[in-house]
Parts: structure tokens; sequence; C-alpha cells
């Protein structure tokens, strides 16, 4: 493996009472960025709520990954679109540092998005810069106060997972990729958008092959029994959904939600979509039907 220390970044001290100046095109613009990195913190970052159900998607889910990607790492070189090319044991561990922190992201929504008005409203006196960001028109501004809360919560993070760092811990605040505290919060909310129906699904497959012997027949013909056609929708979501494609590099801490959504778009192309289809499946945008 890499010498991971490489990869971390070290946040500079922002200046809250300013915007950043500039935001460039080109990828020399890092210095001009919040980049939260995995600096220890003196004061513990403590959530105030519990979120229940939301945190529970990323726990079975990384419980789960364990039993996916062990059984089936021989199809790891062959990864399409991937930007990532890690061995095993190494995409492992990344995918499983991701689905943490993305955990612990969503425990501490509340106090984020509360952040967030005060990096809008107050850090910076509401000054910004109109950029066009290759996605429009955007809102240019620093994010002292998100990237204080996130470095906390990473550095959290890496202390759980026990494990050097896989890729980089950069956040990407006040630039081209998250132009101001209120994009940072509308990417991270669409987790458990993303998660919940790939968990949904996952656990009726047991239930929908046990109530109708069609479907049992289906899945035992194709996949081999209901146990091998949830390990390889898990297999595949964790090598193709954190493989980097979709995102330059895919490494970075927001390259991770990137990739996965990129892997999202592409699900209807998926041999196990049917199944999808039949657990009540309709789309990743807060769509789906549970049956009473």
């Amino acid at each position: 493996n890499q010498d991971d220390k490489d990869d971390i970044d070290a946040e500079p001290e922002d200046d809250e009472s300013s915007p950043k100046k500039s935001v460039h095109d080109d990828d020399d613009a890092d210095d001009d960025t919040d980049r939260v990195g995995d600096d220890s913190s003196d004061e513990e970052y403590r959530p105030r709520y519990r979120p229940g159900p939301v945190r529970a998607i990323g726990s079975r889910i990384a419980h789960s990954l364990g039993g996916g990607l062990s059984r089936l790492a021989s199809n790891m070189q062959n990864l399409g679109g991937a930007k990532l090319m890690h061995d095993h044991p190494t995409q492992y561990t990344y995918v499983r540092q991701s689905l943490l922190l993305w955990r612990e992201v969503m425990h501490n929504m509340y106090r984020l998005w509360i952040h967030a008005d005060d990096d809008l409203l107050i850090s910076s006196n509401g000054e910004y810069q109109l950029w066009n960001t290759g996605q429009g028109l955007n809102r240019v501004q620093s994010c002292p106060r998100i990237g204080s809360a996130m470095r906390q919560i990473l550095t959290r993070v890496q202390r759980e997972s026990g494990l050097p760092w896989v890729g980089l811990s950069v956040v990407h605040l006040g630039d081209r990729d998250v132009p101001n505290a209120l994009m940072f919060i509308d990417k991270y909310t669409q987790v458990p958008r993303l998660l919940a129906p790939i968990a949904m699904v996952v656990q009726a497959i047991p239930k929908l092959c046990k109530e109708d012997q069609a479907v049992r027949a289906y899945v035992k013909q194709k996949w081999g029994s209901p146990n091998l056609l949830q390990l390889t929708i898990l297999a595949d979501f964790f090598k193709r959904a954190f493989d980097g494609d979709g995102d330059d590099g895919g490494s970075c801490i927001d390259g991770r939600l990137t990739s996965a959504w990129n892997w999202c778009s592409k699900i209807v192309k998926k041999d196990y979509y049917p199944i999808f289809n039949m657990a009540g499946f309709s789309g990743f945008d807060g769509g789906f039907r549970e049956d009473d």
C-alpha cells in the first residue's frame, strides 16, 4: 500500500472575517480553498441528537461490507471506469472509512446545518464572489465554521477506524467543487437517499423469494441463492460506487460521494435491477414505497 501520510493535507488557518478572494478554473486553485484535513482538535465534537434509522443505514451496510467484498474479491481488477485501483484490503478499508464518515456526518447534521447558516450570513458578513464553477454561476464563499466541525468529525472517524486513512482527507469548501456552505449541506443530505434504497432492497430479497415461487426460481437460476444475490449487489456497490468513476481522482472526501452517485445513475443497467423494481424501488430521489 502507498504511504497514506502523503495524502493527508492539513488545513491552513482561515480568516473568518472575509471570503476567499478568488476561485480559479485550474488545478492550482487548491491553495485558495477551504481544505479540511485531519488536524487534531482540542475540543471533542459531541453530537446533540440521535438520528436513529439514518445512522443505522450506514452501520448496517458497513457491517455487511466484510461478507460482500471478502467473498467476491477476485473481480477487483475488473473495475471498468475506475480511477482508483486499490488492492482488496485497501479497498475494504477505504469503503469502511467512507461509510463511517457518512454515518458521523448524518449524526451531526443538525449542528452542521446551524454552522452553514452562520457561514452564509455571519462569518463572512454575507460577502461572496460570483463565479462560473463549471456548474453555472455560483456564490463562492468561505466556510470556516463548517470546516472546523468537519475537521473534528474527520479526526474522530480516523481515530475510530484504527487504520491509516486511505485516500485524501481533503474536504472541498468555498471552491469550484463545493462553492458554499449551503451546497455542502445539500450534498450530504443525499446520503440517506443513496443508502436507504440499497439497504431496503437487500433486506427485502429473502422475503421476496419466500413469498413468490417464480421470484425464487428466477433468483436461483441467475444467482444461485438469495444470499448470493445480496452479496452480488453489495459487492458491486462497494467496488464500483467507490472506484472514483465520475469524479476527478475520487479519493477526496467529496469525491467519494460523487463516485457513489455516479454508480446510482447507472443502476438501470445492472442485471439485478429487476430485483430492485420487485422490492418497490422507484429511484434515489426519495421515492421508495414501502408495503404495509
